[in-house]
């Protein structure tokens, strides 16, 4: 299963793939040339494939937990300053996504959008400290009655050429259900309440719509 956002890439991909392949087959006369060519070509087309998969998951909706917006693993854990929509401290989880996870953006829990903002930027390296503020990405607030107001900030990283937020304010949203897609790797940072318990570590690997983040 595919998700949408790829779909188009997955169509010109494939015509690539397939016009190639007949080219090496019909021009190159090289037979060990020739196969070698033509695995490389399907590799190529097989990580594409790989990048836009969507596995179905099945969240359990719990309104005391915030659930991995997305696959990968966290790189920061840590107590910031947060000055787009807080204005105060935070406690910031962020989670790096390698161009082999699934690049799907699920709510990390279910409530209301009370503010969604693209800003555009900078394509740094996603694990660089000044990738949060300085390249493209979204900022996007979902509030509910157990956890408040908690941000995650979509942000492109040194391959990344899109940034897809779904997230529109004023409607309600279910935590687990698709809320966007980065293309081409990526970062993910949530910002928590300071007093929030968390369930992850640094280093730990995250599978999105699944795994518990933080809990009340």
């Amino acid at each position: 299963m595919f998700h949408k956002e790829g779909f188009k890439i997955i169509a010109i991909a494939t015509f690539i793939t397939g016009g190639s392949i007949l080219l090496i087959d019909s021009f190159v006369e090289l037979k060990w040339l020739s196969t070698t060519l033509s695995i490389v070509v399907l590799l190529f087309y097989i990580l594409i494939l790989q990048f836009f998969r969507n596995p179905k998951r099945t969240t359990k909706i719990d309104l005391n937990t915030i659930i991995a917006p997305v696959d990968g693993k966290v790189v920061v854990i840590e107590e910031v300053f947060e000055p787009e929509y807080f204005n105060d401290k935070r406690l910031q989880v962020s989670i790096f996504m390698s161009p082999i996870n699934v690049h799907v953006t699920r709510y990390l829990m279910s409530g209301i959008v009370k503010y969604s903002k693209y800003h555009p930027g900078k394509y740094l390296v996603a694990w660089h400290p000044k990738a949060s503020t300085e390249n493209e990405r979204t900022s996007i607030v979902v509030e509910n009655e157990i956890f408040g107001a908690v941000l995650y900030r979509q942000i492109a990283g040194a391959l990344a050429n899109r940034i897809v937020n779904y997230a529109v304010e004023g409607t309600k949203v279910t935590q687990g259900s698709d809320a966007g897609f980065i293309k081409f790797g990526s970062r993910i940072d949530i910002y928590l309440p300071l007093n929030t318990k968390l369930n992850v570590t640094l280093n730990q690997k995250v599978t999105g719509g699944i795994d518990v983040v933080a809990s009340k």
